[in-house]
């Protein structure tokens, strides 16, 4: 019995169209591909910076001595002088920032660092008697140099704030502001307190009671280390004044930074997009012209 077969047919040469049969399936993948990368969202970054100096290394020097319950700043000077050098660390992001406190000795409260959130929080740390009473200003102040004098910014600089007279410690400041000269660090000094006297707590049989006590503050020593070492002295007798005081530390040092940052962001998934586009439409035409078969 014979029957139909396709044997005489398998030497018959492939046509075009047979070839590319396949076709279609591979620019389904090929547009599926595309999708993918489209629907990542890709984008491109052109940034620039442009830095001229290595920054500015920075330690507040903090007495914490009891004079500085006092109230004449509310809601004293202590808590008013840390918000204040709080909200200062805060503009000063591309610079590193150290603490020292001193009263009758001086330690290192926070090295530099550019981990401004972990300073700020050992600033909420920091208490009046902390460690032994009085006002070592030249301990103080050596303490703060031994955090910068190896320090490799182009800007070293100590805000030393107090509010009496140095009357213990192992070291003059005289002395200590004339090592701060020979490492080239400068000083800017701030004496805390209103003018005459100031309510300070003190403790009775009857509670804590607010009593007058007279402002001394070694203003004259204060003014020798800042003009030794081509600093400034300030006076802060009140909130707003000490406010002040930090803004204008504040902008004669941000002028030592020359620093220009650009940053733009460009979504890239167009030509992605306009490439499945231009694919599935020659898919269509492909399949349904050229590839055209009867159902």
């Amino acid at each position: 019995m014979r029957f139909s077969g396709l044997s005489r047919l398998k030497d018959t040469p492939k046509t075009i169209r047979q070839r590319l049969i396949h076709l279609p399936f591979v620019l389904k993948m090929i547009i599926l591909a595309l999708l993918v990368v489209v629907l990542t969202r890709p984008q491109s970054t052109a940034k620039q910076q442009n830095t001229s100096v290595k920054g500015i290394d920075i330690v507040m020097a903090l007495d914490v001595s009891g004079s500085m319950l006092a109230q004449d700043l509310k809601p004293d000077r202590l808590e008013a002088s840390k918000k204040v050098a709080i909200d200062f660390i805060e503009g000063r992001s591309n610079d590193r920032v150290g603490l020292v406190i001193f009263s009758g000795e001086a330690f290192t409260q926070c090295p530099l660092t550019t981990d401004h959130q972990v300073l700020k929080t050992l600033f909420d740390d920091v208490k009046s008697g902390m460690i032994e009473d009085g006002t070592a200003i030249g301990d103080g102040l050596a303490t703060a140099l031994a955090r910068l004098k190896d320090s490799q910014a182009v800007t070293k600089v100590i805000i030393l704030l107090t509010d009496g007279i140095n009357n213990m410690g192992s070291l003059d400041a005289s002395s200590a502001a004339e090592i701060a000269k020979l490492y080239g660090i400068r000083v800017y000094t701030i004496g805390v307190g209103t003018i005459g006297t100031a309510p300070y707590p003190v403790q009775t049989p009857f509670g804590i009671e607010l009593r007058p006590m007279e402002v001394k503050i070694d203003e004259p020593l204060l003014k020798q280390i800042a003009a030794t070492t081509d600093g400034k002295y300030f006076r802060a007798t009140s909130n707003q004044k000490l406010q002040e005081i930090y803004k204008e530390i504040d902008e004669l040092e941000k002028s030592k930074i020359d620093v220009t940052v650009f940053s733009q962001k460009k979504e890239e998934f167009k030509p992605y997009a306009l490439a499945a586009l231009g694919f599935f439409i020659f898919l269509l035409l492909f399949k349904y012209l050229y590839l055209k078969t009867i159902p």
